[in-house]
């Protein structure tokens, strides 16, 4: 053999678009906020603090840490006690709204430990997953993954205003992804995906099957496609609006990117910080 001779390669490798359930909503929602949100450099300004935001960030906060401890101190009294060590007041109205809705999410949390069953097993909080297709590389961070007999169970806490359904649940692309990235992550069966709902209480549970889970993955991986693409054609001097045109919507109202967008602002009138509260 020539040592000088080289061994040639007739293929392309592929290139993995890396994604997350939320860059692929954002891209569903308006290809214009994903365009400011993860390619604008410098990003534009954005709005500030939304008090519904900031309400679910503390109840995740306060959850996460309740999991922390052993299970026979996960009492209500520690769990209200929890959101006050993360309460902020960001986005609220005034000092009276704030404490009116700290004093919910108190109660909030400390219902939701005191439903918790003794066994509960969490084997994962604010758990890091991912998972390689052929396509995409789909990863994220998931609230609470527990162990069920020989199966783990994607927990997505929500606070928001409307109780979600057991459609959500099931037509939820975050969590059918989060499944399968845990799946391949922890190497344990995961099909179950759960939103628990704490100003109601409800858990609203789907159970996934090999079928639903890969349209979900293939769902994923044409959106993930066609924004790669879209930013793969800016770069070499694509349209800008015609690559990441706006989706004018009510939602504009409430919309981070609002003030660089005519047709969003066009489209809604601000929203408060404190309108997506849940009354």
């Amino acid at each position: 053999m020539n040592g000088g001779a080289q061994l040639g390669f007739d293929f392309a490798t592929t290139r993995l678009v890396k994604v997350t359930p939320s860059k692929l909503a954002t891209w569903s929602d308006c290809p214009r906020r994903y365009r400011m949100t993860y390619l604008d450099r410098p990003a534009p300004p954005r709005g500030g603090a939304w008090a519904h935001s900031t309400l679910g960030a503390v109840v995740h906060l306060a959850l996460r840490a309740l999991f922390d401890l052993p299970p026979a101190e996960r009492t209500p009294r520690a769990a209200a006690a929890l959101v006050d060590r993360h309460w902020t007041s960001e986005g609220f109205r005034d000092a009276a709204q704030a404490a009116e809705y700290r004093e919910r999410a108190r109660g909030w949390v400390a219902d939701y430990a005191a439903e918790l069953t003794p066994d509960a097993e969490a084997v994962g909080l604010e758990q890091w997953v991912s998972v390689a297709t052929d396509r995409i590389v789909a990863e994220g961070r998931v609230d609470r993954i527990d162990r069920r007999g020989a199966e783990l169970v994607i927990v997505d806490y929500k606070t928001g205003r409307r109780a979600p359904t057991e459609a959500d649940a099931q037509a939820s692309q975050a969590l059918a992804l989060y499944a399968v990235a845990t799946e391949r992550t922890l190497r344990r069966p995961c099909v179950q995906v759960e939103l628990h709902h704490l100003p109601s209480g409800e858990v609203l549970a789907w159970r996934h099957d090999r079928g639903s889970l890969d349209e979900h993955v293939r769902l994923a991986e044409e959106a993930a496609t066609e924004l790669a693409a879209a930013a793969d054609e800016l770069e070499t001097g694509g349209d800008t609006d015609e690559l990441f045109p706006p989706r004018p919507a009510p939602r504009c109202g409430g919309c981070e990117m609002r003030r660089n967008c005519p047709e969003g602002r066009a489209a809604a009138p601000p929203r408060n910080p404190w309108d997506l509260l849940a009354p």
